[in-house]
């Protein structure tokens, strides 16, 4: 394959979040979530992968597979345990992954939500609460003052309208059975308001988050001024099928193009796709015969991938960052099949001068994958339930060769 359209610094990466590898974060709502007994959880995220104690593993494979950039996350929850106390040894714990990176010469993209908050947030509103930017805001100066000197990039929020698709999709309704979580989470937090970041109304969420974004970027930038920083955005590809017409609409209206208008100034908006939806004219139509489908049944053709950076770049403007995409498949050399395929559709935006700062690779690691638990697999390694033990898949080594090759001829 022509490997002559990477320009000289593309970042070659793989992503990660903390919640879903580090394993016993207690002081997190979705902690909370998951062993509640009206939990919608398919099991708790227990020890992860447990890369609290096992980051140096990680980031040695990281190393090993010769990439320039490493996305991880930062746990609000363990950094600020309680309102306005922030654990210096849980900042330490996160400048030493910084600084390891750096000093093999992986650049650091460190995003600052994804999607887990500490408890206490969430018995104040959470990102239903007008207060949350505000702390949002605290929590990303005091983060970045710890470890900005180290930060190449920067990502405010994990995909703020993930959960707004398939709110819309429910009929602009909570989830079934959201009330009794709900009520559930008050009494466990003795609270009369718990507000986590895919429950209640989510376009207060949508509107929250975007104000919290504006005012992290503003923080972050107050520490650490020379530190690109950007938003992600969950973009799988979105077509109108037959009598799909104002679903699509409502989608692209209040989904995606107010994020889209946030984000156009930001040094770089971070995009994620995984699979492609078509709207119908009562939700998501079945997948098409023929299509490529993941291990949840949903459409996953490589050309997914090519959709949403031209989307994006049309409605936005911002250069892009693909700060996530994989497949999720238990055949890894459908995995392998997927990536190259899925790259030659990023060389011909790239060939057409669509600004693309990198590709991170979702996952570095078979993970916690939220709600879905431990079933889905997205990693180029296996990761023993029992012992922890990291293994390459194929897909690793072919990762490894693809990187090699596109370093070499830039």
């Amino acid at each position: 394959m022509s490997l002559d359209t990477y320009p000289a610094g593309f970042l070659w990466g793989v992503a990660t979040a903390a919640h879903q590898i580090e394993g016993n974060n207690v002081g997190s709502d979705y902690w909370l979530l998951e062993h509640l007994p009206s939990t919608n959880f398919a099991e708790p995220s227990g020890d992860a992968c447990d890369s609290w104690d096992r980051w140096a593993e990680d980031v040695a494979l990281v190393r090993e597979l010769g990439l320039s950039a490493y996305r991880f996350s930062i746990e609000w929850a363990r950094i600020e345990p309680e309102e306005g106390r922030f654990s210096l040894a849980a900042l330490d714990h996160y400048r030493r992954i910084c600084a390891a990176l750096v000093d093999m010469d992986v650049r650091p993209i460190v995003t600052f939500h994804h999607l887990s908050s500490p408890r206490w947030l969430a018995a104040r509103g959470g990102w239903e609460d007008s207060g949350t930017p505000d702390r949002f805001a605290r929590y990303c100066e005091r983060s970045t003052r710890h470890l900005g000197d180290l930060i190449a990039l920067a990502c405010t929020i994990n995909e703020p309208n993930a959960q707004l698709n398939s709110y819309i999709l429910r009929g602009d309704r909570p989830f079934e059975g959201e009330a009794r979580v709900i009520k559930d989470a008050c009494r466990a937090l003795g609270t009369d308001r718990f507000g986590s970041y895919f429950m209640g109304n989510s376009y207060r969420v949508r509107d929250v988050c975007m104000k919290a974004h504006e005012m992290a970027v503003a923080a972050i930038g107050s520490a650490a001024p020379d530190v690109p920083t950007g938003l992600t955005l969950a973009l799988q590809a979105l077509e109108c099928g037959e009598g799909g017409e104002v679903l699509y609409d409502k989608l692209f209206e209040q989904a995606r193009r107010p994020f889209y208008e946030l984000c156009a100034g930001d040094d770089f908006l971070g995009v994620q796709p995984y699979n492609r939806f078509r709207t119908g004219p009562e939700g998501y139509l079945p997948a098409r015969a023929g299509t490529e489908l993941d291990q949840s049944g949903h459409e996953a053709d490589p050309d997914v991938l090519e959709a949403a950076i031209r989307e994006a770049w049309q409605y936005c403007g911002a250069p892009i960052l693909i700060s996530e995409h994989g497949i999720n498949t238990d055949d890894d050399s459908r995995r392998m099949d997927h990536l190259v395929q899925s790259l030659a559709g990023l060389r011909s935006c790239l060939s057409e001068g669509i600004p693309i700062l990198g590709y991170m690779h979702w996952s570095l690691l078979d993970n916690f994958e939220w709600r879905s638990g431990y079933g889905p697999r997205f990693g180029l390694y296996a990761v023993d339930r029992n012992t922890f033990a990291r293994t390459p898949k194929p897909s690793a080594a072919a990762y490894a060769e693809i990187v090699a090759q596109a370093r070499a001829s830039a």
